[in-house]
C-alpha cells in the first residue's frame, strides 16, 4: 500500500513538472529565412538532435512560490552540426526552474552554411519570451542567454550584435528588445580566428574558404562593446577541442569596455562536461552561477 501511495504522489510530481513546460515554436508563421535542410530531424544517444530546420523553445517555469522573475535562454552545444539538448540544455533549464528562474532551452536552426540561421532565431527567442514576460511571470530586464560550446558562440553573438526591437513592425514580438541583460557562457567557442578558434564550427557555420569577412563577423571577441551584457565564464584548463584562449580573449575584451565579467577556469573538466556530475571541482558552477546572479541583484 505505502509503495502505492508513493508512486501517486511520485506521478503527480511528475505531471506537475511537465505541467510547467511549453513547447513553442520560434516561427509560428515560418522563418524568413531557410537553412536549406530537407531531411528529416533525428534523435540519437539520448535526445541530442541533428537535421533541424524547424526552431523550438522549450519553457521551464518556476513554481510562482519560487519564482525569481528571471530568465535565462539556453543554447546547447554541438559544433553547429548537432544539438546536445539534455546535459547542455534541458538539464540546465531544471536547475534554473529549481532556483525560481525560468529556462528557455533553445533548439535553433542548424546553419549548414547559412551564418545567419542560428542567431536569427536566438535572437526572436529573446525577443518572444520579452513580449510574454508578463504573463509567465518574467520581469522583462532579467532575461539572459546562456551557451556551451557552439552554443556559446552562438549566445555571445546575440549578447554582442543586437537592436532594441523595431517599434513601427506590425509583429508584437519583433518590437521587442533582443539585448539579452547577461550571459552564461561554458566553454564557449568565440573566435573564428584559424589560430585559435574551433574549426569546425567555423566550418559549419560560414562554410569552407577563407572568408575574411565573415571571420570578422563571427569573431565575437571583436564585437564587444560598452552595451555588452554582464557575463559569467565557465570553462576548464585542460579543454583540447575549443581553446581556453576563447574565453580568456573574450574576458579581456569585456574588461576594455569595462563590462562587468567573471571568468572560472577549473583546473580539469574537459570540454562538453555541462552540468553533469563528474566528482571533480567544475561540478560546482551551477551554483557559482547563482551566487553570481545574486550578486547582480538579478536574483534575491
Amino acid at each position: 500500500m505505502k509503495n502505492l501511495q508513493l508512486l501517486i504522489i511520485l506521478m503527480f510530481i511528475s505531471t506537475s513538472l511537465m505541467a510547467q513546460t511549453k513547447v513553442l515554436k520560434v516561427w509560428p508563421d515560418g522563418a524568413p529565412n531557410d537553412n536549406g535542410m530537407t531531411e528529416p530531424e533525428e534523435k540519437y544517444d539520448g535526445i541530442r538532435v541533428r537535421n533541424v530546420s524547424e526552431a523550438e523553445m522549450y519553457v521551464y517555469l518556476p513554481e510562482k512560490e519560487k519564482n525569481t522573475g528571471a530568465a535565462v535562454v539556453i543554447c546547447p552545444g554541438g559544433g553547429y552540426m548537432i544539438e546536445a539538448m539534455d546535459h547542455e540544455g534541458h538539464d540546465i533549464a531544471t536547475f534554473l526552474q529549481e532556483k525560481g528562474i525560468a529556462g528557455i532551452v533553445l533548439k535553433y536552426r542548424l546553419p549548414y552554411s547559412h551564418h545567419e540561421i542560428p542567431s536569427c532565431d536566438a535572437r526572436r527567442t529573446i525577443r518572444t519570451v520579452r513580449n510574454n514576460a508578463k504573463e509567465w511571470g518574467i520581469n522583462p530586464d532579467k532575461i539572459g542567454i546562456a551557451g556551451s560550446s557552439a552554443g556559446g558562440h552562438l549566445a555571445s553573438t546575440a549578447g554582442t550584435v543586437f537592436d532594441a526591437g523595431d517599434k513601427e513592425n506590425s509583429d508584437p514580438v519583433e518590437q521587442q528588445s533582443c539585448r539579452p541583460d547577461f550571459m552564461l557562457l561554458l566553454y564557449p567557442v568565440i573566435s573564428m580566428d584559424e589560430e585559435f578558434g574551433h574549426m569546425g564550427s567555423r566550418t559549419n557555420l560560414i562554410g569552407e574558404g577563407h572568408d575574411k569577412t565573415l571571420i570578422r563577423k563571427y569573431s565575437n571577441e571583436w564585437n564587444v562593446n560598452e552595451q555588452t551584457p554582464p557575463t559569467f565564464l565557465i570553462l576548464a584548463d585542460d579543454d583540447k577541442s575549443v581553446p581556453p584562449r576563447n574565453s580568456i580573449e573574450f574576458y579581456s575584451a569585456l574588461k576594455r569596455y569595462d563590462v562587468p565579467a567573471e571568468m572560472h577556469i577549473f583546473q580539469q573538466g574537459g570540454h562538453g562536461f555541462g552540468i553533469r556530475k563528474n566528482d571533480i571541482p567544475a561540478d560546482q558552477w551551477p551554483e557559482l552561477f547563482y551566487t553570481w546572479l545574486k550578486a547582480r541583484k538579478i536574483v534575491e
